[in-house]
């Protein structure tokens, strides 16, 4: 199991709850016809996002992944915790992190997203968002 949080791109998301809810499940379910592992297809919001928080938890897949002596070094200095699953949809960024990490992830996520004005979901939570 892991931590999961959501942020997305506040023009794209419905403002009613039950209708967001709708949208996340279509969101979630990975039917857009792209890779889940390039931020290019993202908003530029969100791929500011995404290059400003993998400078802490980096990817854990694609392009932006460490490759194996960077991963080596995360290891031996026990942060390969903090090596994070992202799935980048066009409006929104899923990311699976580490229970070990969660509190970290929690307060990073938020901060940044607050930054880069994006919208913010606690997945693993309560579904809150902000």
């Amino acid at each position: 199991m892991s931590y999961d949080l959501m942020v997305f791109e506040r023009s794209a998301a419905p403002q009613d709850p039950a209708v967001f809810m709708e949208w996340y499940e279509k969101q979630t379910s990975w039917s857009e016809q792209h890779d889940y592992n390039n931020s290019e297809i993202s908003s530029p919001a969100l791929r500011n996002f995404y290059s400003t928080l993998i400078q802490t938890f980096p990817n854990l897949n694609g392009a932006d992944a460490p490759d194996d002596e960077q991963f080596d070094k995360l290891d031996e200095s026990g942060l390969d915790v903090y090596l994070t699953d992202y799935s980048i949809g066009k409006n929104i960024i899923y990311m699976a992190f580490s229970w070990s990490v969660a509190d970290d992830a929690l307060k990073k996520v938020r901060e940044i997203a607050h930054l880069h004005q994006v919208g913010f979901c606690n997945v693993s939570s309560n579904m809150e968002v902000e």
